[in-house]
């Protein structure tokens, strides 16, 4: 028989709360929901809502305590998954402006790749999205994403162009709680030379990207090609803790 040992309390807290900062739900300098109202959505006690807090802060995610509101600081720490998640919520946070076009959305059979990456069969409905992304009005990203079925067939419901997908998704109740983001170098293809404004042979560096809920079931699948001028990745670590991976821009 497996035992499978619950999630502790507060980390459940805490990553609610990141992720509502990464989407966007909670605006920097908005303060987050009280000690009291914590309690009554996650049915816990004050000490693993406070420990949670604790948490944020020391990540350097929120700020106030001592008689003042938690809220959320001008730059939230970068977390491995979440500041990757959100391409809106990382640039507003940058205060850059960010845009999306979106250029296809249709459900259609799994290839290869997106089958073995969201562990499904080859040939099993998907949702494939084609956007391209902006800054500032200037194309910085070329994302292909694929998501399971019962999952992209919700997307038919929401503009793909007013803002972010997590954020959307989020709030219908999707978990996206783990990433694994793999990054190469890749030269730009047809498609990524028109939509990006760039030569033949120029170089993009990719991401790719899989995102599943808490229990480890895929959910998306994407292959995002950044122009390298505009947009780069930093990696910082430190002995016992996890590297934090964020964007930043090229400049």
């Amino acid at each position: 028989m497996k035992f499978v040992t619950p999630e502790p309390r507060h980390r459940k807290v805490a990553q609610a709360i990141r992720q509502r900062i990464a989407a966007g739900s909670i605006a920097v300098g908005e303060p987050i929901p009280s000690e009291a109202e914590l309690c009554a959505e996650f049915g816990v006690s004050r000490g693993p809502v406070r420990q949670a807090l604790a948490t944020l802060r020391a990540e350097g995610a929120i700020a106030g305590g001592r008689g003042k509101p938690p809220v959320v600081r001008d730059r939230p720490l970068a977390q491995p998954f979440e500041s990757l998640l959100s391409f809106s919520a990382w640039a507003e946070r940058e205060g850059r402006t960010p845009g999306q076009r979106t250029l296809e959305i249709a459900r259609r059979p799994a290839g290869a790749e997106a089958a073995d990456a969201l562990s499904v069969a080859e040939g099993e409905p998907v949702v494939e999205l084609l956007r391209l992304r902006l800054l500032d009005g200037r194309p910085a990203m070329v994302e292909r994403t694929v998501f399971v079925e019962p999952v992209g067939r919700m997307l038919f419901d929401f503009d793909t162009d007013t803002g972010s997908i997590y954020g959307y998704l989020t709030t219908r109740g999707i978990d996206l709680s783990v990433g694994r983001h793999t990054f190469d170098a890749v030269v730009a293809d047809a498609t990524d030379r028109r939509l990006l404004g760039v030569g033949r042979g120029a170089p993009l560096l990719r991401e790719r990207r899989r995102s599943a809920d808490s229990d480890g079931t895929p959910i998306e699948w994407s292959d995002d090609r950044y122009r390298p001028d505009l947009v780069v990745f930093t990696i910082d670590n430190a002995r016992s803790t996890y590297p934090s991976v964020a964007r930043r821009d090229a400049a």
